[in-house]
Order: C-alpha cells, then sequence, then structure tokens
C-alpha cells in the first residue's frame, strides 16, 4: 500500500476527515483538483453541532474566535416578524449560529492539518478507481497511480470517485437559480442575526460575517451570471426591510448558481466511501449543507480509524446506515424551506399567515432551534 487511507477532494469535508485519521494515528494521502485553496465562498454557516464535533480536533476555538456568533434566526416578512428561532438556550457550549466564510473554515482546517504532519497534493484529481478485496488503486490525472485500503471520496457534487464506483445519485435540480453575494451594506440590517426575508416578492437571505459584511442569498427565476449592485440593491429594496432600508455601499463578490436535491443511493461501497457532496447535495436553505459533510468526515474518519486499528469492518457498514437516513431528513428539511421560500406569488400572502400564526408557538421555535443547529443528530452519533 502507498498509504492507509486516500481522500479525494480538499473541501470542508476531505480536511476534516484527514484532520481525524492524522490525529488518530493513520496515514493519510489528500489530493485536490485545484491548484490551490482559494474558492469561491458558498457556505458561510457553521452550526452548533459542528462546533461540537470538531472540538476534539483542534478546530472549533479558532473558528469561534473569527467568526460573528449569531444568537437568533428569524424569518420576517419585510419588517415583521413571521417566526423567531432563538438558539440561546439550546444545551450546548456553542449556543449560535457561527458566521464564518467557507475560505476561512478552510484555512483553519488545512493549518490544522498541517500542524498535524499532513498537506495536500495539488492539482491531483482522481480520475479512475479500481478495487479488489484487498484495497484500492485510484489513477490520477497525469497518469500516477496510488494504491491504498481505503478511498474517500469527498470530491463534490460531481464526484468522480462516486461515479467510478458506479454508485447512484438520485434527486433532481430546482428550477430557480439562486444569487450570492457578499456586500458591505448600511441601513436597517442587524449585525448579529441570520434573516430570511419570506416577502410577498421572494426570498432574500441576509447574514453578517466577519469584516463588517453581509451574505445574500436570494431565489430569481433567472440570475445574472455576475449580479452587480443594482441587481442586489433591487432585491433588498422588494424583499428586504422597508422601515429603514438596507444600502449596499459595495459589493465585493457576486454568482448565480443552480441546486440540485441528490443523496447517493449507498455511502459506501466495498472499500469505496463517501462523505459530504459526494455523498449529498441539496438547497442552502437553513445552511446545512457543509456542516452534514463535516459531521459525515468526522464519524467516518474515526470509524475507519478503529477498522485500521482492528475493530470489524462493520464499522464501516454502521456509518453508511446512519449516515444516509440523517442526509435525507437534512435533504427534506431543506426542501421544505426552499418550497416555502419559492411558493408562487399568489400563495405567499397565505404562507406567511400560516408562518407567523406557527411562530406564536414555542415548541415550533424550539423544533426548529434544534434541528437547524444540528443538535438532533446526536442520538445518532
Amino acid at each position: 500500500m502507498d498509504t492507509q487511507i486516500l481522500i479525494a477532494g480538499a473541501g470542508p469535508a476531505g480536511l476534516t476527515a484527514a484532520i481525524v485519521l492524522t490525529q488518530l494515528g493513520r496515514q493519510v494521502v489528500i489530493v485536490d483538483a485545484q491548484a490551490k485553496g482559494s474558492n469561491t465562498s458558498r457556505a458561510a454557516v457553521v452550526h452548533s453541532r459542528t462546533l461540537e464535533v470538531l472540538e476534539p480536533y483542534g478546530v472549533t476555538e479558532r473558528m469561534v474566535a473569527h467568526g460573528i456568533h449569531t444568537p437568533i434566526f428569524t424569518i420576517r416578512d419585510r419588517d415583521k416578524v413571521l417566526v423567531p428561532v432563538p438558539f440561546g438556550g439550546l444545551p450546548t457550549a456553542y449556543p449560535y449560529t457561527l458566521m464564518i466564510s467557507q475560505a476561512d473554515t478552510e484555512a483553519y482546517l488545512l493549518a490544522r492539518l498541517e500542524e498535524l504532519g499532513g498537506k495536500v497534493i495539488r492539482p491531483a484529481r482522481v480520475s479512475r478507481v479500481e478495487q479488489d478485496a484487498d484495497g484500492v488503486t485510484a489513477t490520477l490525472d497525469d497518469g500516477q497511480r496510488i494504491r491504498a485500503a481505503y478511498l474517500i471520496g469527498a470530491d463534490g457534487l460531481h464526484s468522480t470517485v462516486r461515479e467510478s464506483a458506479g454508485i447512484g445519485f438520485t434527486g433532481g435540480t430546482y428550477d430557480e437559480s439562486f444569487v450570492l453575494a457578499d456586500v458591505r451594506l448600511s441601513g436597517g440590517v442587524p449585525h448579529n442575526e441570520v434573516i430570511l426575508y419570506f416577502s410577498p416578492a421572494g426570498l432574500v437571505v441576509v447574514a453578517p460575517l466577519p469584516g463588517g459584511l453581509h451574505r445574500i442569498v436570494a431565489t430569481v427565476e433567472e440570475a445574472p451570471k455576475e449580479p452587480g449592485i443594482p441587481f442586489v440593491q433591487h432585491l433588498l429594496d422588494t424583499r428586504g426591510p422597508e422601515a429603514e432600508p438596507a444600502r449596499v455601499q459595495e459589493l465585493i463578490w457576486g454568482s448565480r448558481f443552480r441546486v440540485h436535491h441528490r443523496i447517493a443511493d449507498t455511502f459506501r461501497q466495498g472499500r469505496i466511501l463517501l462523505a459530504g457532496d459526494a455523498a449529498h447535495v441539496h438547497s442552502p436553505a437553513g445552511g446545512q449543507g457543509m456542516n452534514l459533510g463535516i459531521d459525515d468526515a468526522v464519524h467516518l474518519g474515526e470509524a475507519l480509524a478503529r477498522v485500521l486499528g482492528g475493530e470489524p469492518d462493520s464499522l464501516l457498514d454502521a456509518y453508511a446506515a446512519a449516515r444516509r437516513p440523517q442526509a435525507e431528513q437534512v435533504v427534506a428539511l431543506a426542501g421544505r424551506l426552499t418550497a416555502l421560500a419559492t411558493a408562487s406569488s399568489g400563495r405567499r400572502v397565505l404562507r406567511n399567515l400560516v408562518l407567523g400564526l406557527a411562530g406564536r408557538i414555542p415548541a415550533v421555535r424550539r423544533r426548529l432551534a434544534w434541528q437547524l443547529s444540528g443538535l438532533n443528530r446526536r442520538q445518532a452519533s
């Protein structure tokens, strides 16, 4: 064997798996197709459960010190609060949503991996995978072959590892496109709150980021390839706060993307295992994607370390059996939030009325906080 574990993909899930396995004394090679680690910063939300599972691996404290702690998540219709979701009463050391860009999260993960003596081989893309009873042979784009006891596919939506293993990726694509932008704002937007504006004109999410920035996410029928200040300002004018409007002072970065909702048919095939976006993708509603991927990676890394230490191979079956239902729950929650967000214009007034009534019920608020924070996954851990 060239290594005990080969990891394809150095996003949040791949880096987390590499940290866990390296800290637990296993031999890891991690490769990534990008020439360097910089990427567009899509994910920006780190939930309570993610901070808990990362805590033993030397990353949480640094992230918590850098990110913005937002103790409440609200759904509003312009200025009217429909559903407040407070995290302050949750039984965790991290009773808040941590707002931090994915680029920063990856930087902290990479720094920790390098402290442990690991490194990412770049650019190196797994192009073909073959496995037998004893291990996996991965061929890279340059023809190099790496032999490993196990292969973790953390190589994203278009996973070569998943496709090479012949694992189906069941689901579909939302009709709407999503706009994403990081901006500097003035006006009536809180700096310690994540807000989903479910206005009659459509959805816009406004969330604070470090450095005085805000993340804007919106659903639109068709977005421009590079949304500029006028486009983002129009979204805020028609969907955001009215009493004290938000004004875009500067656009740092903007993009559009389509969103899929898919789950791999299995998270394990022999010596090939999946984690993160290679295993599940869904709407950004609720900010669950990266969090679930990191959670996958911690549990998979710990299970693999135990198997390599001589414990039964069935631990990997248990990983696959436990994680897929959790992915189904998260995809369903994100789907429900997306369906609410993208309701037809004729149904939005009724939707907001129903949400306003539901938001008055404490049990509804507690359940949403428990689900969004990821703490509902504790029991299955």
